[in-house]
């Protein structure tokens, strides 16, 4: 059971995404964990995460709900909006490469 997941929670509280982002030391039997949840404030936290039943049946037990993916866009969106959430999001690798190029085009204007 791989279980693949990175600490992003400065992903969308700050537009330097790639250097905000942090990967802790990955193990078969990683729980997500990330660096600032307080379920007292909403936050902009975002975990990225497999898509696969482990990884969803990991984050059920840590967080007590089913974890809701984010596409770049919507990350995007949620962070120019001012979105926040009291449990974290999740995103695919693929869609954090998806935002980090976003975000550097963004920058790059």
């Amino acid at each position: 059971m791989r279980l693949s997941i990175a600490v992003v929670s400065a992903l969308l509280l700050a537009g330097a995404a790639p250097a905000l982002a942090q990967t802790p030391a990955q193990s078969p039997h990683s729980q997500p964990r990330p660096t600032r949840v307080s379920s007292a404030q909403p936050q902009r936290v975002v975990l990225i995460c497999d898509a696969d039943a482990a990884t969803r049946a990991a984050f059920t037990r840590q967080y007590g709900a089913e974890p809701v993916f984010l596409t770049a866009r919507e990350a995007a969106e949620a962070r120019a909006a001012g979105q926040a959430w009291t449990t974290p999001r999740c995103m695919t690798e693929r869609e954090h490469g998806r935002y980090v190029q976003l975000t550097q085009a963004f920058a790059a204007r």
